[in-house]
Parts: structure tokens; C-alpha cells; sequence
């Protein structure tokens, strides 16, 4: 069905709340502001991480949220990145995906690509991917599809699977096909709202794109 099969990380392929949780509370704790509790935090697992900051703080000051954004990087990279825990079922599922015949897969993130490939590292699911594209402040994702099509990483015959509405926007704007998942954190209202080819329940109807 699809030449290119392109997952989101975060709540898409592993679990992110524990490490993100406590690095956001760090950097906040850090320079000042009030932490929060992780049902607060993980509505905002998905979207980029000067936007998180700017709402949990309603501060719009570029140079305050870059020292938030360095703080929360300090801790992510020494163990925050550990703190991911893979969804169950989630590697035989990939490694199935990754030795059908035609079809290539490859990570789109909003999360920086060296983060992104020391987590994909840590669960020994790197080799998987063709390709693993990774965002930072200010980058949107549409941004980043739209570069991969610019440099033929991706064709128009792909699919962007995520499990936030963002992920699917972005998928749309470049004219390819998008599959949320609801193990994650975007709700099936929310998904639906942007019209997704597909919408799969469990890691294992991921098979459904090759079928």
C-alpha cells in the first residue's frame, strides 16, 4: 500500500512521560517556576518544546525559554532518554514492518535527532529506519516532511503514523496519507478531527499498512 512508512516517537513507537516529565520539572525548578504534576505534563508530550514551556509558564521571551530549553536538555541527555519504555509488542511489530520486501520506514520527530537515535539505540531498534529526522525550537513538523520529500527521502506514496493531531496535520499538508494510534497520548476525538486514513487500537494492526 505504501512505499514509506514514517513513525513519530514520542507515544508512537515508546513511552516518553517519566523522562520528560522530570526533565520539564527540573528545567522549571531550575530557573524558578512551579513544577507540575505528570497528568498536567503529558498533554503536551507530542508538540515541540519551546511550546510546551511558553504554556506552562506563559512566557514568550525568546531568551528565557531557550535557558528552560538548555536546562531540560541537560538532564534529558544524561538519563531522561533512558526513561522511555518501549510499548509492548512494539519491536517484533517494527522488525516485521522492516523486512517487508518495497517498503522503507523511517522516524519523524519533533524530539533532536541525537536524542531520537540514542533512544532508538537503547532498544536496539536503530537498524530498522532508513532514515531518522529530528526537530528542535521553532522547527514545525510540517516543516520537516516537507524537507524530506524536497530531498527524495520520502515519496508522495507515504505514511506518517503518530499519536497527535500534529502529527497528522503535518501529514496532510504535504499531501501524504496519515494512521494515528491511540496507545499514545492524542485521544481518538482528537485524532479524528483531522481525518486520518487509519486509526489502529494496538501495535499489532500497524501490520494493516502492508496488508
Amino acid at each position: 500500500m505504501y512505499e514509506y512508512l514514517i513513525f513519530d516517537l514520542d507515544g508512537t513507537i515508546s513511552d516518553p512521560k517519566e523522562g520528560i516529565v522530570k526533565s520539564l520539572n527540573y528545567a522549571l525548578a531550575t530557573h524558578g517556576y512551579e513544577i507540575r504534576e505528570p497528568k498536567e505534563i503529558e498533554k503536551y508530550i507530542g508538540p515541540p518544546l519551546d511550546y510546551t514551556f511558553e504554556v506552562l509558564t506563559r512566557v514568550t521571551d525568546e531568551a528565557e525559554i531557550a535557558k528552560l530549553v538548555k536546562s531540560y536538555r541537560e538532564r534529558y541527555a544524561e538519563v531522561g532518554y533512558s526513561e522511555n519504555l518501549l510499548y509492548k509488542g512494539m519491536k517484533p511489530v517494527l522488525a516485521s514492518l522492516a523486512h517487508n520486501n518495497g517498503v522503507k520506514m523511517g522516524v519523524c520527530t519533533s524530539k533532536r535527532k541525537d536524542f531520537a537515535e540514542k533512544i532508538l539505540d537503547l532498544f536496539q531498534i536503530h537498524h530498522l529506519f532508513a532514515f531518522v529526522n529530528g526537530g528542535d525550537v521553532g522547527i514545525q513538523k510540517w516543516r520537516q516532511i516537507e524537507a524530506l520529500l524536497d530531498n527524495g527521502c520520502i515519496s508522495n506514496n507515504s505514511v506518517m503514523i503518530g499519536d497527535r493531531s500534529i502529527d497528522l496535520a503535518a501529514a496532510h499538508k504535504n499531501g501524504i496519507s496519515s494512521a494515528g494510534v491511540l496507545w499514545g497520548y492524542g485521544s481518538r476525538r482528537e485524532l479524528s478531527t483531522e481525518k486520518p486514513r487509519h486509526i489502529f487500537s494496538t501495535p499489532q494492526q500497524l501490520a494493516e499498512l502492508i496488508a
